[in-house]
């Protein structure tokens, strides 16, 4: 029998380390791989890294830390998992029925359009893309992630901040013009991201024939809660059948299986390798599933908890804190433009 298990990044009191997760259990992989400081240092020999780290699992040599333990006691922090952190790959617009919710949502389409007119024109927009267009993708920048159980920090420009739960593949080879047939073997591991999204800033209204700002409404400090772990690709046997959700308060919002991707992750890695180098420790982020707050209507609050879950990838759960009430300078000196 195969024992799964997942790496992670963690500090104890001031010590961050790469880690070892089994079940509730936690070991510092610098004792089992001398030379390996951060997560980083596994992708250049990941599979005979691997195989090192099972040997260990099937006879540990060291004491474990106790994850729950631990986070109960305050002692410990989980840092993002692939540390440091790399560039967000995003892919938008990329699952059915998120796509159709959100034409409904905004009214997106024809012009009067009823909401099941709306629903019918972007299952056809949907299918015409799949054939012959392009995934939606942009990029998303490292100081923007946070741990999966750090607080959520709501911005002081930008309203309207929605939760957005991914799956996370993590690149683990440089990738460059891959062929879809042969992209999952670039594949390190799957985590799980939560994208956010300041939605009154998506839009550019003094730069309307630019259209939409990206960089702003999704790059601020905590807008990427990460992990807790990456889940080796060996032990993900069908990505399409992972099961996706995040609860609000306790509430199911997102539900959906990865089977409603328009484009799935080798055709994902593929495009985006046609355009850029991907590096090792890249997250490529796969797209939203429906159920965000632009359809229920319901943004996140001071105060807001979001547990996350896809299967076998762990549990994220973030706590959601309010603005400071301090703009930043730039935003001060243009108080009359900025959306509050």
């Amino acid at each position: 029998m195969t024992l799964v298990f997942a790496v992670g990044s963690f500090e104890i009191r001031g010590d961050a380390f790469p880690g070892l997760v089994v079940g509730d259990d936690v070991y510092d992989l610098r004792a089992i791989l001398p030379g390996v400081t951060a997560t980083s240092d596994l992708f250049d020999r990941w599979e005979e890294n691997l195989d090192t780290i099972a040997t260990h699992v099937g006879a540990p040599t060291s004491t474990p830390h106790s994850l729950s333990g631990l986070r109960s006691s305050g002692e410990l922090r989980v840092l993002p998992p692939v540390q440091p952190v790399g560039v967000f790959i995003a892919a938008g617009a990329n699952y059915r029925e998120h796509i159709i919710q959100m034409s409904v949502a905004h009214g997106l389409g024809s012009e009067g359009a009823s909401p099941e007119q709306l629903r019918m024109e972007a299952t056809a927009e949907i299918d015409e893309r799949a054939q012959v267009g392009d995934p939606y993708v942009w990029t998303g920048i490292p100081s923007a992630a946070t741990g999966a159980y750090d607080d959520i920090q709501l911005p002081d420009f930008g309203t309207d901040i929605d939760w957005e739960v991914e799956l996370g593949v993590v690149i683990g080879r440089t990738a460059y013009r891959v062929a879809a047939t042969d992209a999952l073997n670039y594949v390190a591991g799957y985590t799980i991201v939560n994208d956010l999204t300041a939605r009154s800033l998506v839009p550019r209204d003094d730069m309307a024939k630019i259209g939409t700002d990206w960089f702003r409404a999704k790059n601020q400090p905590t807008f990427f809660p990460t992990g807790p772990v990456v889940v080796p690709a060996r032990f993900v046997a069908d990505v399409s059948k992972l099961r996706i959700q995040l609860r609000l308060n306790g509430e199911l919002m997102q539900d959906a299986v990865a089977d409603d991707l328009v484009f799935d992750v080798p055709n994902l890695i593929a495009y985006a390798s046609s355009v850029a180098i991907l590096r090792p420790g890249d997250i490529l982020i796969t797209g939203s599933p429906a159920g965000n707050g632009s359809h229920w209507k319901r943004f996140l609050r001071d105060g807001d908890v979001m547990e996350a879950t896809i299967t076998g990838l762990g549990v994220q759960e973030t706590s959601v804190r309010g603005p400071s009430g301090v703009l930043p300078p730039w935003q001060a000196s243009r108080a009359a433009r900025v959306a509050t």
